[in-house]
């Protein structure tokens, strides 16, 4: 499959401070990349050094087998074969829809008829009839949003770059508009570099997930992959595997590990090196029960909380840890039981030492 953006070990400082640290990474024709992670992370700084709009110190980029930007020389954005949709859409207020949607085309100078097509396909496919003339201050978030994918989208770049392009919308206006728009760019088979901080979205959209970890890359693989088995503690604790317990590694076979939690033994999937672990693990993936199970720890409940169809409860272990987990119904607190995790749910890594 064709290459169309290569990332060849890039190197971004910011005076004194490194924001990434020889990051290199390849973008297939077609495919949908998302890079998620924490607040700087250095993945806005990736996604503006692909744009063109920052240099870098080390490293190249190259956009259709052709260098853009390397620490001597960048090439203009306005060059590069690309478009960009932004957190806030960056629409014309003075402009209306259909003027903001062929705004790319008339600065190009295309034929009348050729923009009317596009524009017609646009509409279409985006779902935009009977808004052409009205303005952005008409416009609902959805629709202002779909607006500015059309603009990006008619231009047919080998790449768009999408900047946090839903963190603007409601819940419910995100999850479809997230659905919405994988599904557009599968049809059109459009190469989509995007930047988020919500895993949810990721997994809704993403061919191949990059989490950012200070400036480094901790992982790249497929959702599925990314979300059974996290590389590293900061890919589990941004997928959700938010429970974390201190243990002992006693033994190891292959990529399982049996661990000491207190007095109990818990198989795990090893991601560690050394014999002083953490565990993590999702709420999801525990099941409370008053009889020991066979990879199981004993809690104390110290408060359920309602979230409406399911509790989420907060307990604690024998070695005092907090930790919580999901149940269909109301437990009382102080109640004790015991937690049963599989062995494909639960993931060891190095403890972090101070």
């Amino acid at each position: 499959m064709e290459t169309i953006l290569e990332l060849r070990d890039i190197h971004k400082s910011y005076e004194n401070k490194e924001v990434l640290k020889g990051v290199s990474l390849e973008v297939k024709k077609g495919e949908i990349i998302s890079v998620l992670g924490p607040s700087g992370c250095g993945k806005s700084t990736m996604l503006n050094i692909i744009a063109g709009i920052l240099n870098i110190n080390e490293g190249k980029v190259i956009l259709n087998g052709e260098e853009v930007t390397t620490s001597k020389k960048i090439t203009p954005i306005e060059k590069r074969d690309l478009n960009m949709v932004f957190q806030d859409f960056a629409l014309w207020p003075h402009m209306s829809a259909k003027d903001n949607i062929l705004y790319g085309l008339k600065l190009k100078k295309s034929d009348s008829k050729v923009m009317e097509e596009k524009l017609n396909k646009m509409v279409n496919l985006l779902h935009l009839n009977g808004l052409m003339e009205q303005y952005p201050s008409e416009l609902s978030g959805g629709q202002q949003q779909r607006v500015a994918i059309a603009r990006a989208l008619i231009m047919s770049p080998s790449i768009i770059l999408l900047d946090e392009p839903l963190c603007n919308l409601d819940v419910q206006l995100r999850i479809e508009m997230r659905t919405e728009m994988a599904q557009i760019f599968k049809e059109l088979q459009t190469t989509v570099f995007h930047v988020t901080h919500d895993p949810s979205e990721a997994f809704a959209m993403a061919d191949r997930i990059v989490v950012m970890n200070q400036g480094k890359i901790d992982q790249i693989a497929t959702p599925q992959e990314c979300y059974q088995r996290p590389a590293t503690a900061v890919v589990a604790g941004l997928l959700g595997a938010g429970n974390h317990i201190n243990a002992k590694k006693v033994n190891l076979k292959d990529d399982r590990a049996l661990v000491q939690v207190g007095n109990d033994s818990i198989n795990c999937l090893n991601f560690s090196n050394s014999d002083d672990v953490v565990l993590y693990f999702r709420a999801e993936d525990c099941k409370f029960s008053e009889e020991k199970g066979a990879n199981s720890i004993p809690v104390e409940v110290i408060m359920p909380t309602f979230e409406g169809g399911t509790y989420r409860v907060k307990a604690k272990t024998a070695t005092n840890e907090e930790i919580t987990f999901l149940h269909d119904h109301n437990i009382l607190k102080n109640s004790k039981g015991y937690l049963n995790i599989s062995s494909d749910k639960i993931y060891a890594y190095d403890q972090v030492k101070n």
